[in-house]
C-alpha cells in the first residue's frame, strides 16, 4: 500500500512537554511509524534504540531511556513524538531549535549532556588503548561566543535574510538571536542584514559572514560571493562600505581583502595586543580560551625553551613567553607578522621566535628540537600525524597537545606513548555549547 507523506521531521522543537506531546509542523516525511526505546546518544548527538528485529535506529532530539515514535526508513529516522520522556529533557532555550542546524542537544539538560560529553571523550581515548586521568571539565556558558559563521541569502534590496543552515539542508533560518553568542552579536543581526544585501549582483552569489568580535568592534570577513563575472561592482562596494560605517563595523574584508576599515581589530593574549589577519582563527569563547592558556602555561612551568607549534596568532604563545624563550610555528604568514608585530606591545617577555612553516609537509625534525624542551602543539582537525612522529623521535621531556578533535588526538596521543610519553592527563573543553564537539589539553611527560 502506498505510503502517505505526514507534515512531519526535521525541524520539530521538543522540550519537557509531556508524555505524547507533537512537534512542530515541518517539511514532510515518508515511511512507517514504530515506536523505539532510546537506550544511548550517539556521536552526532541522535538517540540510539534497536528495533525488536535488532536494528540500530537513529533519531535526532531522543534521550536515553525515553519511549519514543519514530517515521521513516533506514538507520536515521526523525522523531514523531516523545511519549515517555526523560527527567533530563528539558525546554530548549531557542526558538529556531529543531529547525536551525546548529545546535543539536538543547533538550538535554546541562549535568547530564557534559557527563555524556566526557564519557565519549573517555571512550575516543580507549579506541587507542590510551587511559588517563579526566579533569573536570571546562563548560562555556550561553551568550559567550564571540565568532559567527553567518549564511545570507537574497532578501530586499536594504536587507538580506540571515542565520544559519537549516538541519539537513541548504535553506537558511533567519534567526532573531542565537542564545550560544555574545549578546553584541545578536545585537548587531540587523546591521548586518543591511550589510549583506548589495553581495548579491551574481545569482550564484552565496555568501557567507564570519563575524567576530573584538576589542576594537566587529570584524566581518565575508565568503562566497561568486569572483568569476569580476567580484562586486563599484557602486555595490560603496554600499557595502557605507552600510559597515554606518553600523560602525571595525573593519570588513571580501575573502581576506579590505572592503572597510575603521578601526584595526585586535584582541589579547596574556601582555601582548595582538592586530589581528583577516579570518584570522580564534577560540571560540574569550572565557575558554583564558582557561586554556592559563591550564598551558601552569603546564608548562619550569620550561628552559618551548616550541608552539600551529601557533596560530599567538593564542598560547605570549603567556608561555613569560615563562621561557618561545620558538612560534604557523603555516599562515600574515599570522608570524601579527605575532612578530605583537611583541613590541609586550615588553619584559623571554623572547619570541616566529617562523612560517607548513607542518604537515615540513614538520620540525627532532633535530631541530634539541634544545627544546617542552613543545605545545594545537593543529586543525585533521591532527599533526607528520609532527607527532617527530616529536616521539625528539628528546623533549614534555608535550601539551591542545585539540578540537578527540579522535586525531587519540592517534597522536598513540604515536607519543609509544614513544615513551605518558599522558598524565586531560583536560576536557565545551566550547562548542550544545553541539555533539567537545574540545581537550592533554599533557604528556616522558
Amino acid at each position: 500500500m502506498k505510503q502517505s507523506k505526514r507534515p512531519l521531521g526535521k525541524g520539530r522543537r521538543f522540550g519537557s512537554h509531556g508524555a505524547g506531546a507533537r512537534p512542530v509542523a515541518s517539511p514532510a516525511v515518508s515511511g512507517p511509524s514504530i515506536d523505539l526505546c532510546i537506550d544511548s546518544v550517539g556521536g552526532e548527538g541522535d538517540g540510539v534504540g534497536r528495533t525488536p528485529e535488532g536494528k540500530v535506529i537513529y533519531t535526532p532530539f531522543a534521550l536515553p531511556g525515553e519511549m519514543v515514535r519514530v517515521i521513516g526508513r533506514g538507520e536515521r529516522r526523525e522523531l514523531d513524538r516523545v511519549i515517555t520522556p526523560s527527567p533530563q529533557r528539558v525546554d530548549p532555550p531557542c526558538p529556531h531549535f529543531g529547525i536551525c542546524g546548529g545546535c543539536a542537544l538543547q533538550h538535554w539538560d546541562a549535568r547530564s549532556y557534559l557527563a555524556w560529553k566526557v564519557e565519549r571523550l573517555r571512550g575516543t581515548l580507549a579506541l587507542q588503548h590510551l587511559e588517563t586521568d579526566l579533569l573536570p571539565a571546562l563548560a562555556a556558558k550561553p551568550g559567550t561566543r564571540r565568532r559567527l559563521a553567518l549564511h545570507a541569502r537574497k532578501g530586499t534590496r536594504d536587507a538580506a535574510r540571515l542565520g544559519f543552515k537549516e538541519r539537513k539542508s541548504w535553506s537558511v533560518v533567519e534567526i532573531s538571536r542565537c542564545p550560544v553568542a555574545d549578546p553584541r552579536l545578536d545585537a548587531a543581526l540587523p546591521a548586518l542584514r543591511r550589510l549583506a544585501a548589495p553581495l548579491f549582483e551574481h545569482h550564484k552569489s552565496a555568501p557567507t559572514l564570519h563575524v567576530t568580535l573584538t576589542a576594537a568592534g566587529l570584524d566581518v570577513d565575508i565568503s562566497g560571493v561568486e569572483a568569476k563575472s569580476g567580484g562586486l561592482s563599484a557602486d555595490a562596494r560603496m554600499t557595502l562600505a557605507d552600510r559597515a560605517a554606518e553600523a560602525d563595523l571595525a573593519r570588513v574584508t571580501l575573502d581576506g581583502e579590505i572592503a572597510f576599515m575603521a578601526r584595526q581589530p585586535t584582541v589579547r593574549f596574556g601582555p601582548a595586543t595582538v592586530a589581528l589577519p583577516a579570518g584570522a582563527f580564534l577560540q571560540a569563547t574569550v572565557e575558554a580560551e583564558a582557561m586554556m592558556s592559563a591550564f598551558v602555561a601552569r603546564a608548562a612551568e619550569g620550561a628552559g625553551r618551548i616550541a608552539d607549534l600551529y601557533c596560530g596568532v599567538g593564542t598560547f604563545t605570549f603567556p608561555l613567553a613569560a615563562i621561557a624563550p618561545v620558538l612560534a610555528v604557523e603555516m599562515s604568514v600574515p599570522a608570524v607578522r601579527a605575532i612578530t608585530a605583537a611583541t613590541a606591545t609586550a615588553p619584559g617577555l623571554k623572547g619570541i621566535v616566529a617562523e612560517a612553516r607548513d607542518l604537515v609537509r615540513r614538520p620540525v625534525l627532532a633535530e631541530d628540537l634539541k634544545r627544546i624542551d617542552t613543545v605545545v602543539f594545537d593543529p586543525p582537525r585533521s591532527g599533526a600525524a607528520e609532527q607527532a612522529a617527530e616529536l616521539a623521535r625528539a628528546s623533549v621531556a614534555r608535550v601539551i597537545g591542545v585539540s578540537c578533535n578527540p579522535a586525531t588526538f587519540a592517534r597522536d596521543a598513540r604515536t607519543l606513548v609509544d614513544a615513551g610519553f605518558v599522558l598524565k592527563h586531560v583536560l576536557p573543553v565545551d566550547q562548542f555549547l550544545w553541539s555533539p564537539h567537545i574540545e581537550l589539553v592533554g599533557v604528556f611527560e616522558r
